[in-house]
């Protein structure tokens, strides 16, 4: 069976608590999702809020290979036509080929909730997607609450989901809103549901019983074939089904078509990447993607798995990116950097031993607490400079950074620094909102006239994570930093006890990258 793949983590993953991805975030997230090979990428609800319909707007810039791009919204209000409705208003100004429209499917909630009677409710169904069908778009209808809806009223139910496919729906998409359905209930209400109807069938779970996964599993056995989620089990409450846990499994245990083998061992990254962008730790025991998934601690897993690995794995762990560790003695990643090298167009293949350095270098760094997902643009310059291929474009001398701070005045920042190009010193100053932001206008200043091009470059976006909490003010700090010149997004990262000099790492990569571009496009 084939089926598709339906990402909703930049709307219903950014309702768990915790995440507010920035806009950079979400288009970044976007192009991950796309080059992994997800069908539907649900950017958000461009009625809720400004960012998401700013979002829709300059998703259109963005060149995706695989991914479609889907705008949520609910029904329509009862008494409106479509043209005066706010909600349909928005969707129409995404400018999406696809919508997914949510419905009641449960009696208690069109009572309760909506306060409209049952017909009124199908009416508003029928008429929904009756427009946008008219108007050209695919339409995926989510009946919410439907499980819970046909335990209560099963013939209600069912004149929701009739009435959806009546006016249209492509897809009918089967919601366990409240997550607290069993895997053995929902297997048995798909197969009712697909003896009634033809349309295609789809499957939304969430994660409040832990079932999330299973409960998609058991739906795909029983006849779905468009599958929602979100990476990493992102959701609002306890989250939704998690895809990194649930393409392997429908891919490589249960035998369907969808995403092509070859593109899995990217699934590891993507796990990292979308951590990194929600600015989450990510959890080292999640199935497959996991630091821990395929580790071996015990003295007679450890015996056996030296031995044949299928001892004490269910699979390859580099089919979905990831790598079979030893804790005693970690293996290493050269096939991560073999492949990372080939994206970023290296020729590493001809000198193993490079190789080796390399992922020593990494393995060292990351004890420090560096972490590259989200970062590689300091992961290519690292390679080149373990390589002994990459041109150093300036020095630091030093730089001073004073804060002032008068009565109720806000606090303004100064950077003075000293920096080398070639045979030339340059000594500059520059003001900034905040210490960080002064530094690098002054690093900026005093480079302009030898690289006019950084003035292309902007920093759009700053994340901080303490990576302890027991040293208080003088733990280790991360910094990741995200810059880009309209082009090109790309990022970088620093580690130290002290922020200005974790954040100083980070910026520096950001421009050593932007002149790294500028030199590679000349050649």
């Amino acid at each position: 069976m084939r089926v598709e793949f339906y990402d909703t983590t930049l709307r219903d993953g950014a309702q768990s608590e915790d995440i507010a991805f920035s806009l950079t975030d979400k288009l970044r997230i976007t192009e991950r999702l796309d080059e992994f090979g997800i069908h539907y990428i649900e950017g958000g609800w461009p009625g809720s809020n400004p960012k998401d319909l700013q979002y829709f707007k300059e998703v259109k810039g963005l060149k995706l290979k695989n991914a479609r791009i889907t705008a949520f919204s609910m029904t329509m209000k009862p008494n409106a036509s479509p043209e005066d409705d706010e909600a349909m208003r928005a969707v129409m100004d995404a400018e999406t080929a696809y919508v997914t429209i949510v419905g009641k499917s449960w009696d208690l909630h069109v009572r309760d909730a909506l306060k409209v009677s049952l017909d009124t409710n199908l009416k508003m169904i029928d008429r929904t997607i009756h427009f946008l069908k008219e108007q050209g778009k695919t339409v995926f209808f989510d009946g919410e609450h439907f499980f819970d809806g046909y335990k209560r009223n099963s013939a209600y139910a069912m004149k929701v989901l009739k009435a959806a496919a009546d006016a249209g729906a492509d897809v009918i998409v089967l919601c366990d809103t409240n997550g607290g359905g069993m895997p053995y209930d929902i297997f048995d209400t798909v197969i009712k549901v697909r003896e009634v109807l033809t349309t295609k069938l789809g499957i939304h779970t969430h994660n409040d019983t832990e079932m999330a996964v299973a409960n998609t599993l058991m739906a795909v056995r029983a006849g779905c074939e468009h599958i929602q989620g979100t990476i990493n089990g992102y959701g609002e409450r306890c989250g939704n089904a998690n895809l990194c846990s649930i393409i392997p499994n429908v891919i490589l245990k249960m035998g369907c078509e969808g995403i092509e083998k070859e593109r899995l061992p990217r699934l590891r990254g993507l796990s990292l990447f979308v951590d990194e962008m929600a600015n989450f730790i990510p959890d080292k025991h999640r199935p497959f993607v996991g630091e821990s998934a395929f580790a071996h601690k015990g003295g007679i897993h450890v015996s056996a798995i030296r031995r044949n690995p299928e001892t004490y794995e269910h699979i390859k762990p580099d089919l979905v990116g990831n790598v079979q560790r030893v804790l005693i003695s970690d293996l290493s990643g050269e096939s991560n950097i073999l492949y990372k090298a080939k994206e970023f167009n290296i020729d590493v293949e001809k000198d193993k031993k490079h190789v080796k350095e390399i992922v020593k270098k990494i393995k060292e760094l990351e004890m420090l607490g560096y972490q590259f997902e989200g970062a590689e643009g300091s992961l290519e310059l690292l390679i080149k400079k373990t390589l002994g291929i990459h041109k150093k474009y300036f020095d630091l001398i030093g730089f001073r950074i004073i804060v002032e701070k008068k009565e109720k005045n806000h606090p303004v920042s100064e950077a003075t620094i000293l920096v080398k190009v070639g045979d030339t010193v340059e000594h500059t100053a520059a003001l900034g909102t905040g210490p960080v932001n002064a530094l690098d206008n002054a690093l900026r200043k005093a480079l302009y006239k030898f690289y006019p091009v950084l003035k292309d470059m902007e920093l759009v976006d700053y994340k901080v994570r303490v990576l302890s909490t027991k040293d208080g003010t003088e733990a280790p700090t991360r910094v990741l930093i995200e810059s880009s010149d309209g082009k090109h997004t790309w990022g970088t990262v620093g580690v130290s006890e002290n922020i200005i000099e974790a954040s100083w790492q980070a910026l520096v990569d950001g421009i050593d990258y932007k002149l790294l571009i500028e030199e590679e496009k000349d050649r």
